[in-house]
């Protein structure tokens, strides 16, 4: 897919995960998942790349679940677990892959958390998702991720961070989109490159994405 359907742009849940459905009917078996986000690990830098090993599902804790509603059994159980949503296979696979492209300096691993923008985040909004264990914010993926796993595909995720979370107070720094799509399209071709040899990897061991 090029781009997704967003909350924020007023799509209902079923709508933008549907794609994912459509994906699953068609016989796909690996869903590659990517987004920017904003850092809120300290550690991070706006360029590098997280994969991302788990999330938090803020809009879901308020009953925002692209599964609530009747289950359809075609696609999956009532209550699927989400504690392996992404493939711990896949994140090896990314790190050995990034490690032989010479990137594996930019490359991080952590927790992604969703909201349900359009705004970015109060400076205490941040503070709290730093204390809830998040390394990078965003506003998309996990309703896909999480339609994914209702159908039982594997799922593998990165997050590109292109902004760092402002967390002082004092600072002059705001979110800026222009910002964000500049630094994405800076880091657009490492991100490709690193998705296309992993495509190959999995080919190559008969798994077919």
């Amino acid at each position: 897919m090029q781009g997704r359907f967003h909350m924020y742009e007023g799509y209902p849940l079923w709508k933008v995960t549907f794609p994912v459905r459509i994906f699953h009917l068609l016989g796909v078996e690996t869903l590659i998942v990517t987004n920017a986000a904003g850092g809120l690990n300290p550690d991070y830098k706006v360029g590098d790349i997280m994969v991302i090993r788990d999330h938090i599902n803020l809009p879901g804790f308020a009953g925002q679940n692209p599964l609530v509603g009747p289950n359809d059994d075609r696609f999956g159980v009532r209550f699927p677990p989400m504690s392996d949503a992404y493939n711990q296979d896949l994140r090896k696979l990314a790190h050995k892959v990034a490690s032989e492209m010479g990137c594996s300096g930019c490359v991080r691993e952590g927790v992604y958390v969703a909201l349900g923008g359009p705004t970015y985040e109060t400076i205490a909004e941040c503070r709290f998702l730093q204390r809830l264990g998040a390394d990078a914010v965003g506003m998309s993926t996990v309703p896909e991720v999480i339609v994914a796993r209702h159908c039982g595909m594997r799922v593998f995720g990165f997050s590109l961070i292109t902004n760092k979370a402002v967390l002082d107070y004092e600072s002059k720094e705001k979110a800026n989109h222009a910002e964000v799509l500049e630094a994405s399209r800076q880091s657009a071709r490492t991100l490709e490159k690193l998705v296309s040899l992993m495509v190959q990897h999995i080919e190559r061991n008969n798994n077919v994405a």
